[in-house]
């Protein structure tokens, strides 16, 4: 997570507490908590595929395929929003910024690679995107069995990573806020 720092440490308001906190930038902020609801929307539907009545796979397919068509285009403007802005400082010891700075990393890969495995096992397993049912997305590579399965397989790790990637980051989270009670959750609100 990396933006703009607010002019003057600007102040976050949390109920009668007023703390004075570099923050990202809106924008940061913004495609931060965008990226967090579409994986908290897509993960389970993904999941659920699995145990759908056939005659509603097809919508779970579509719901689970477009949005994490719309993660991967967030992603990439996280990545040009990170390589242009300048984050807050970090603190801590130096183990807990290697450990931050490790987690995100693997984080903004993992949300990149996920989707376009999906998306390429889609178009492998002979099926474009057909993005929320408005229009099929360009297929770069088409029906192609023979790397079908690969594209699927990790696509599913992927999963799994990321799943272990963002409980690491929650866990981070309440470490922060409620055992150290520093100010880094303000810097993301």
């Amino acid at each position: 997570m990396s933006a703009h720092v607010t002019a003057n440490d600007q102040p976050v308001q949390s109920g009668d507490l007023n703390i004075a906190t570099p923050r990202y930038g809106s924008a940061a902020r913004l495609l931060h908590w965008a990226v967090a609801v579409l994986v908290l929307l897509t993960w389970p539907l993904g999941l659920m595929i699995g145990f759908a009545k056939k005659d509603v796979v097809s919508s779970f397919y579509l719901l689970h395929e477009s949005f994490g068509f719309m993660i991967l285009w967030l992603m990439l403007l996280r990545v040009g929003n990170k390589l242009v802005s300048k984050a807050p400082p970090h603190e801590g010891p130096a183990i807990e910024r290697i450990a931050a700075a490790t987690v995100h990393g693997l984080l903004y890969a993992f949300l990149i690679i996920m989707p376009v495995s999906g998306f390429l096992a889609t178009n492998a397993h002979g099926f474009p995107l057909n993005w929320f049912g408005i229009f099929q997305v360009w297929s770069p590579i088409g029906k192609s069995p023979d790397i079908a399965w690969t594209l699927s397989a990790i696509h599913e790790w992927s999963a799994w990573i990321l799943l272990a990637l963002f409980a690491l980051h929650i866990g981070a989270v309440l470490f922060h806020h409620m055992l150290k009670k520093d100010k880094t959750l303000y810097k993301i609100l």
